[in-house]
């Protein structure tokens, strides 16, 4: 799964979720992509896992970008931990993905074995999204 090899600082703050993507909301690399229409952490498992499903779909045709990235960590204590004795260590790392920012793009392959396969991927993450194309724009 994906994670950073380093980090400045090992924990984070959970930060604000206000806003919508700027920057990463329209497609680059491919023809069709997968476009995030509400807020959300996106696990690295989830990213994982929906690169499976499409890859699996298209049996490892076309081109599969993933343009967001999990560098924030999500901090866990222990269960049946007493309260106080400082943050939790880090259990996982998420990306913050927000409204309008592009989590996928293919290209390489028809529009219909597309739309299935961002489909299946689409049911692997915890945020809604849209399939687009370049005629969307």
């Amino acid at each position: 799964m994906l994670q950073p090899k380093r980090v400045k600082y090992r924990r984070q703050f959970r930060g604000s979720w206000k806003g919508v993507a700027t920057r990463g909301n329209a497609l680059e690399f491919g023809e069709f992509g997968l476009k995030s229409m509400t807020r959300g952490w996106v696990s690295a498992r989830e990213i994982e896992s929906a690169r499976r499903a499409m890859t699996h779909y298209t049996k490892r045709g076309g081109r599969i970008w993933i343009r967001v990235f999990p560098d924030k960590p999500i901090t866990k204590k222990p269960p049946e931990t007493r309260m106080g004795s400082g943050k939790g260590g880090v259990d996982h790392y998420v990306t913050v993905v927000k409204p309008g920012t592009v989590i996928f793009e293919m290209g390489g392959v028809s529009k219909d074995i597309a739309t299935e396969a961002m489909r299946l991927a689409a049911m692997k993450l915890s945020v809604d999204v849209k399939f687009i194309t370049e005629d969307d724009i």
